[in-house]
């Protein structure tokens, strides 16, 4: 445990009083050469917001003194939302006048000024910004006679940045920009800034991407020590190479990737055995043999963490004469690997394995496609094209099938969601976005990478070593109750125990597939479960219902697959004794964190190009008519999916026929009068109505059946005739009262 940890654990005491730092060095016998590092330590966790100190100069934790840590979110109205650090805490509002000088992203503290009660939710004010998250903002540049704003391309930056006439550095009005803030946002005070660099003017091609490169902070170059790092690498393989290592050239193998993909991380190979069983062989780039530890490639890649994909452009982790030349595992050329071969019986249990540095010559370069077409549909063509392969194949389609079921029988969680796959013209326009199929061939590599990771992985924890595991801890309880409250309420029921088994969850997917409700069900599952992260420990994996989970499969694109490779290829060498074991400890821990966290900005940044282009392709549909499914109900509408796997906002204020009540518990809005209700995963037809292309917010409205428009229009014919049958109906009666009298006179 590292000394903060300690130090907050201590800190967490019942008995705990604050203490300044002199009762703090004197506590933990701090000797005089250590008190520099010591006070350097506090002064760090000070600067984090781990601890704060009191008027007395007393340190504590925030939580003792009525302070909640965490993320703020803004919103472009002004107010924010406090996303708290610590588990299980619930968010706080920020109302605009309490966030003194926050902006979206900020790390602050808040004293939390009213607390859950009579349904009026946690508020809060900002106490202190402990961490400013956007010292460089991206906007468009407006210029005025004696100065100018930058006006944030991120709408949740609501004030809009000053800049002086000799600060602009060139820029032009409607230029897009990034403003380095030189004062920060204080009570009724704009920030203000200098700009940095000058992007190009608004509606540029590839403009729109490039600002959200730069929003996320990728890189976009490599530096020159780096490219010229990489550039004195040889492109032959080290003789030497070829003397220590396992040859498998002779061994019929494959890469299977998509059309476009030119890092190849992986080739398989597949034999038959006599006895039933089957031997895979999953081959992987052997990266580490270049990118050793610590030198510029590796240092470069650890700060990347990943390799991000942004539709029609890839920011690599690895320079490309590594990723599309020497490490990829391109056709019939030789490359080296790490191989792992394993034996596997018909019910997909891996009896065996052995790890190896190989020596590869792959026979074809596969696609996803050709593979489908060899299998599902039995092209002629490409079953006489690959003939020799022709076997392989089909032996390939035996396994994966296996390893599936055996997956399923543990109760593995099999998410169905279908991903975009967009199209971009050359001038960058979305033309056409559909589902990603996921065919018979994507599937195959998914189930052969999955037990070879979890093979890895099993194998390296019985070794002690540290090490790099791909973890996905159990689902928040409370969001699961909730899930189980709301299939209960469309009839489905779930075993449910102290601890739930990923099979009670994998079943109630299986009842819903093919209903209507399959992708509402999935979504909200997918939402109450955990995030998967990189962990030095082996917590295992929730949703695969695997035990031991690495990943080991795609060391060109991922970095915790380069750092284990590292380790495996050490250990297997004999070459990990205590003090490198140690040395390793702190290695594995700050790979899996920077690991985790560029993961995240990467997916947030694919999220982000996705939805923008979504959006682009949307604007030009406006008036359109869609099928979609109702995907997620909130208080203020539903949003509904197309089967494009757009999804666009039905506002709560475009229900015009009604006023609809959010009904939380059964995820569903219900007019107050007609008693309409609409619920998750409801089939309706909407009309695109609204694009925010800057906010990437699709509107729709929804478009009525025919029954409904007819009776509309009956009640619509109804209420314009009904002051005239009034009429009518008055008129009759003065008449019935005019006979009434005249029969009583007669009488």
């Amino acid at each position: 445990m590292g000394i903060k940890n300690t130090l907050l654990d201590f800190m967490r005491e019942d008995a705990y009083k604050p203490m300044d730092l002199k009762e703090l060095t004197s506590v933990f016998d701090i000797k005089s050469d250590e008190y520099r590092a010591f006070k350097k330590v506090l002064k760090a966790m000070e600067k984090e917001g781990l601890v704060v100190r009191n008027k007395s100069d007393k340190y504590t934790i925030p939580e003792r003194v009525g302070l909640v840590a965490g993320k703020l979110q803004g919103h472009q109205r002004g107010f924010g939302f406090l996303i708290p650090e610590a588990e299980g805490e619930k968010d706080v509002f920020i109302p605009s006048s309490a966030m003194n000088g926050a902006m979206n992203g900020d790390r602050v503290l808040v004293h939390v000024t009213r607390d859950d009660k009579n349904g009026k939710k946690r508020e809060g004010e900002v106490a202190e910004i402990v961490e400013r998250a956007n010292k460089t903002i991206i906007g468009v540049y407006e210029n005025s006679r004696n100065f100018g704003f930058v006006v944030p391309e991120d709408t949740r930056l609501h004030q809009d940045i000053f800049v002086t006439k000799k600060d602009r550095n060139g820029a032009n009005d409607g230029d897009v920009v990034i403003v380095e803030v030189t004062k920060w946002p204080e009570q009724r005070r704009s920030p203000e800034g200098v700009i940095k660099e000058v992007l190009g003017q608004k509606g540029d091609k590839g403009l729109d991407i490039l600002t959200i490169i730069k929003k996320f902070g990728l890189p976009e170059e490599f530096p020159d020590k780096v490219l010229n790092f990489a550039d004195r690498i040889e492109e032959e393989i080290d003789p030497k190479e070829y003397k220590r290592r396992t040859d498998f050239r002779d061994l019929k193998m494959v890469t299977i990737d998509g059309e476009d993909a030119k890092d190849l991380d992986d080739a398989v190979s597949i034999e038959r055995l006599p006895n039933g069983n089957y031997k895979l062989g999953v081959h992987i780039a052997d990266v580490t043999n270049y990118v050793k530890e610590g030198n510029p490639l590796d240092k470069e890649a650890l700060k990347r963490g990943t390799s991000v994909y942004l539709i029609d452009r890839v920011i690599p982790m690895l320079p490309k004469k590594l990723s599309n030349g020497i490490c990829s595992l391109n056709p019939k050329v030789d490359r080296l690997t790490l191989s792992c071969i394993m034996i596997i019986d018909k019910n997909g249990k891996v009896i065996e394995h052995e790890v190896h540095e190989g020596i590869i010559k792959t026979n074809e370069r596969m696609t996803y496609t050709d593979v489908t077409k060899i299998l599902r549909d039995k092209d002629e063509e490409l079953i006489k094209k690959y003939d020799y392969l022709y076997d392989d194949f089909l032996a390939m389609e035996e396994l994966a099938n296996i390893l599936n079921k055996k997956r399923m029988r543990r109760g593995a969680i099999d998410f169905d969601f279908e991903e975009a796959k967009i199209t971009l013209n050359p001038l960058g326009k979305p033309i056409e976005i559909k589902p990603y199929p996921r065919e018979i061939a994507n599937r195959i590599i998914e189930e052969f990478m999955l037990a070879c990771n979890e093979t890895i992985a099993e194998y390296m924890y019985w070794t002690n070593l540290p090490f790099v595991y791909r973890v996905h801890e159990n689902p928040d309880e409370e969001k699961l109750t909730k899930f189980r409250e709301f299939i209960y309420n469309l009839g489905y029921t779930m075993k449910w125990s102290q601890d739930v088994h990923p099979r009670a969850l994998q079943e109630v997917l299986e009842k819903v597939k093919g209903k209507k409700e399959e992708a509402v069900v999935s979504t909200l599952l997918l939402r109450s479960m955990m995030k998967a992260r990189y962990s030095p420990e082996s917590l295992g994996h929730f949703g695969l219902a695997a035990r031991y989970y690495c990943h080991f499969t795609s060391p060109i694109r991922r970095y915790p697959d380069l750092q284990i490779h590292r380790i495996i290829k050490e250990q297997i060498n004999g070459k990990i004794d205590g003090g490198r074991a140690k040395k390793l400890i702190g290695i594995v821990d700050y790979a899996s964190k920077q690991s985790s966290e560029t993961e995240r900005v990467a997916q947030e940044a694919e999220r982000e190009v996705d939805d923008l282009k979504k959006a682009e392709y949307m604007q030009d549909r406006i008036g359109e008519e869609f099928d979609g499914i109702v995907s997620s109900v909130t208080s203020f509408g539903m949003f509904v999916e197309l089967p494009s796997t757009i999804e666009g906002l039905v506002h709560i204020t475009a229900l015009e026929d009604d006023y609809y009540v959010y009904d939380e518990n059964h995820l569903a809005l219900i007019g107050e009068r007609t008693k309409n209700i609409y619920r998750l995963g409801d089939e309706v037809k909407v009309k695109c109505s609204k694009v925010d292309i800057a906010n990437r917010e699709i509107y729709f409205d929804l478009i009525k059946e025919e029954e409904e428009e007819k009776e509309e229009e009956a009640l619509k014919e109804f209420q314009e005739r009904l002051p005239q049958v009034k009429k009518e109906v008055k008129e009759a009666l003065a008449r019935v009262e005019e006979i009434e009298e005249k029969e009583s006179e007669l009488e």
